[in-house]
């Protein structure tokens, strides 16, 4: 059951209602057990005597129980007649009934919101993991299946286990208490009938113990096609531009077909145990009338034929939780596969993790410095023995070949990724020592790529400002160069941009982008390519942004392009993770080293 510890963690928020579910429920089960047991008085005193013997049978011998409801009845007989007494009988019986079932709905009414709650508790734990994990670690993995995990993964979780919660409570205790009055009324055949019980839970066991590989292996291939799927819809252009809709078809294919045959397997595995423990508790029932039969036709079981006929209706009424027991056992069986994948990402280290007692960085002053920092990925060697100082107010360019390290570099400075030694210092302190939100708060970034969500231009721009008021957010727009284009929208700046912005044009894109980084206004600039994906129109507009959003800002600048880089203050040429070079522009041209070479070859694009 260790598997299941974090589901169960979540009950401890809901101890109030677990007792009153075990109330309710343990009340439901007593009144059902009363309602079946009426059935041996009813009977003996209504069908099997005759009215001179009445006196007689409530003088028999047997359980005090029995005795004194016989002696009730016997009494209401004497006064009453067998048909009143009849009435009576089924009156209390449909009372007992009615408690039962109320009894019942009340104890779901108690455990249905604490199930959806530990959902929702688990579904929000799960995002919150994905939003404090490093950039780092969705480089390997699948978006589709990171999605699969939090969709369906909890899915199966919720309707696998968290769904079989109540009957993990509910079955066990009813088929105590009825073997408990089961034993009350015949230890010697109750104990035959506890030896029975283990076998059908060893053959249940092994037709449910290959539902964990099979979900496994389900879940995966579930990712899969989700991966699939993201990757059609986000590439479909190019997809229809290649032809490639046969390939991406039968790739499709093949991963749903696999998925259907897990489904099956489980299905077929799963299925099984419901007719199976049901069959299995038929032939329990068959030999305990057998052997009870048997018993009470030779005299070896003292047990009156009313009380035997009770104890195989109460015997019959462990039947359903058993199988309800079983079925429960095999859904969990299936859905800690899901609760392993889950697990996997909740317990995935966080290797950049805020600093719970973190100064607080409320203005950058003086300088970004980097102290012979070096970074590995795993066993690759990204970057080697950088320092580096900015001053601030002034422009830093990093330029190199692809793979030069160029983009870890930057992303170090917010700490996308942590340093594997030395150390990055913000007006002399640690960046680790402040805490993560006030060193977010200090930068902006503009990515080659606009990253833009499916909401209103306002929304879009206002991202990290969520407060600003709609001036200030016009203002952020003019300098972006983003006005004019908004001021055509239909609603303007209440305009949906679609999935990823791709209502708009590249150049439209980029400059909200841009808008959302002055919103902010941090006094640290990253500006990662932000230009190259651009048509040369697009380009200037967005240049002419970006120059005034770099107006009396510290700026960091990956470009390829010179009329971006070309005016900063230091130009430092990365190569193979390491500074080969570092200088402006024009005392790097008269060394023709690297970046010499560099511009020769129009790896860096002079626009006119």
């Amino acid at each position: 059951m260790k598997k299941y510890s974090r589901i169960f963690s979540y009950l401890k928020n809901y101890v109030p209602q677990i007792i009153l579910y075990f109330l309710f429920t343990v009340l439901s089960i007593v009144f059902s057990i009363i309602s079946i047991g009426m059935l041996m008085p009813f009977l003996e005193l209504i069908f099997n005597i005759g009215s001179n013997s009445v006196t007689e049978l409530a003088q028999h011998s047997g359980n005090p129980i029995l005795n004194f409801i016989r002696t009730v009845l016997t009494n209401s007989i004497t006064k009453n007649g067998k048909l009143y007494t009849l009435a009576i009988i089924c009156g209390f019986i449909i009372l007992t009934v009615f408690l039962k079932n109320l009894f019942l709905y009340l104890a779901s009414y108690t455990l249905n919101p604490m199930k959806n709650s530990i959902v929702n508790d688990l579904r929000s734990e799960l995002y919150d993991k994905i939003l404090r994990l490093p950039i780092g670690y969705f480089t390997e993995k699948r978006k589709g299946d990171l999605i699969s995990r939090i969709t369906n993964d909890i899915a199966e979780v919720e309707n696998s286990v968290v769904g079989t919660l109540e009957g993990w409570i509910r079955d066990p205790l009813s088929i105590i208490f009825n073997i408990g009055f089961l034993f009350y009324l015949s230890p010697q055949l109750t104990l035959f009938l506890i030896v029975l019980i283990p076998v059908m839970g060893f053959v249940i066991g092994r037709v449910t113990r290959s539902l964990k590989k099979q979900s496994s292996t389900a879940a995966i291939r579930y990712g899969q096609s989700v991966s699939i799927l993201d990757e059609t819809l986000s590439g479909l252009r190019v997809i229809k531009a290649f032809n490639a809709e046969q390939f991406l078809r039968s790739k499709f294919f093949k991963v749903n077909d696999e998925l259907l045959h897990a489904k099956n397997h489980i299905g077929y595995r799963r299925d099984l145990a419901s007719p199976l423990s049901e069959l299995m508790g038929v032939i329990m029932f068959s030999i305990i009338l057998w052997y009870g039969g048997r018993g009470i036709l030779s005299g070896r079981l003292p047990l009156e034929g009313s009380v035997f006929i009770g104890y195989l209706a109460l015997f019959y009424n462990i039947i359903t939780p058993a199988k309800s027991l079983s079925t429960s056992f095999s859904n969990m069986q299936k859905g800690s596969a899901a609760i392993d994948r889950i697990e996997e990402v909740l317990k995935a280290t966080i290797t950049v993790d805020d600093n719970p007692n973190g100064k607080k960085l409320d203005h950058f002053l003086h300088s970004i410095e980097f102290k012979n920092v070096n970074f590995n990925y795993e066993d690759i060697t990204i970057l080697k023995n950088i320092n580096l100082k900015i001053e601030k107010g002034k422009t830093i360019a990093l330029v190199g070949a692809s793979g030069a390290g160029k983009s870890t570099l930057a992303d170090l400075v917010p700490r996308f990724h942590d340093v594997t030694s030395g150390e990055i210092l913000i007006d002399g302190t640690n960046i680790k020592d402040y805490s993560l939100k006030s060193l977010r708060e200090q930068i902006s970034i503009v990515t080659q790529e606009p990253i833009l969500f499916n909401d209103s231009i306002a929304n879009n721009i206002a991202l990290g400002e969520p407060n600003a008021d709609k001036n200030n957010i016009e203002d952020a727009a003019k300098i972006a160069n983003a006005y004019y284009f908004i001021q055509h929208k239909e609603k303007k700046f209440e305009t949906n941009i679609g999935d990823r912005g791709n209502k708009l044009s590249g150049g439209e894109r980029q400059r909200l982008t841009i808008a959302r980084a002055l919103l902010k206004n941090p006094p640290i600039l990253i500006l990662d390519e932000a230009t190259s994906s651009l048509d040369t129109e697009s380009e200037k507009l967005v240049q002419d942004a970006i120059n005034k959003m770099m107006e009396n800002r510290t700026s960091i600048v990956i470009a390829h392009r010179l009329s971006t880089i070309r005016h900063a203050d230091e130009i430092i040429v990365l190569q193979n993770g390491e500074i080969a070079e570092r200088g402006t522009h024009e005392s790097l041209l008269r060394a023709e080293g690297i970046y010499y070479r560099l511009v020769q070859m129009n790896q860096l694009i002079s626009v006119s």
